[in-house]
């Protein structure tokens, strides 16, 4: 059940790979589809999530949308997509959420920025080299700033990813062999292991977006990890039925089979302080 993560750098060709790749190996593509279900979780138009993340939003929607949502909306659906497996995930941060497991092929495609450059003139039809660089610059900054905010990383670094091609030297038919080739490789394996990694990353997701979307944790913030069905909650909560109702909502999310709760209450002084503020 293959999965491979590869970005998605205007210009690079890196759409025309991850064509190629689904159909040489009869995977599946997904981008436009979680920008729906973010929409459709979050309850806002497609256009917004997509213009947020190309850093085309304006400064009222940047500041009143939930960027927590956002990402947690997003990592809930890679990581069921890529459970699932048999499919070609490409942008939305989906080289760094799946790079812990070891059987997920991380792929960056890039090109120089003259090609790139060149390659958006005949997208869009126009002659305007200094708008169309400027346009791969805007997305670039979007992109990298949402990976520092989101994974801590710095958008580029070679260290990120299992592969790195540049078509700029290399074609979109040999890129496709190379990816091929390193998927069929034994290090890249699934095992039992690496299987029940990625499930237990899936399950904590949905846990962590439950706790979001339930009216009485949505404001925590707490570490969910999962392991063969069992959750284990870490954080600080502000008293016992808080403690109490984040555990109930865990409990309730399918897939779970028992909850650890390891959350610790506010000390009096901090609750004090933390209600002075609202």
């Amino acid at each position: 059940m293959p999965v491979i993560a590869m970005t998605q750098e205007m210009g690079s060709l890196a759409k025309d790979v991850s064509v190629e790749l689904a159909q040489s190996l009869g995977l599946r593509i997904v981008r436009h589809e979680i920008a729906e279900h973010v929409a459709n979780r979050m309850h806002v138009p497609q256009s917004l999530i997509g213009r947020l993340r190309e850093g085309k939003a304006g400064l009222v929607e940047r500041l009143t949308t939930d960027q927590r949502s956002v990402a947690l909306y997003t990592a809930e659906e890679l990581y069921d997509l890529a459970d699932r497996g048999d499919v070609v995930l490409r942008g939305w941060g989906a080289t760094c959420l799946l790079r812990p497991v070891p059987h997920i092929v991380s792929v960056r495609i890039t090109r120089s920025m003259r090609k790139r450059v060149e390659w958006l003139m005949r997208d869009l039809e126009t002659d305007d080299a200094e708008f169309a660089e400027a346009e791969i610059r805007r997305s670039d900054q979007a992109h990298a700033s949402r990976m520092h905010e989101q994974f801590g990383v710095t958008w580029g670094d070679p260290l990120l990813y299992d592969l790195v091609l540049n078509t700029d030297r290399i074609s979109v038919r040999s890129c496709v062999e190379q990816i091929s080739l390193l998927v069929r490789r034994p290090e890249f394996a699934e095992t039992a292991e690496s299987r029940a990694l990625l499930s237990g990353m899936a399950l904590a997701a949905r846990v962590k977006v439950a706790l979001k979307d339930h009216p009485a944790t949505r404001a925590i913030s707490i570490t969910v990890e999962a392991t063969s069905g069992r959750i284990t909650m870490r954080g600080i909560v502000l008293d016992d039925e808080e403690r109490t109702q984040a555990e109930s909502v865990a409990a309730d999310v399918a897939g779970v089979t028992d909850v650890d709760n390891q959350l610790k209450l506010m000390s009096s002084t901090r609750r004090f302080a933390s209600s002075k503020q609202t």
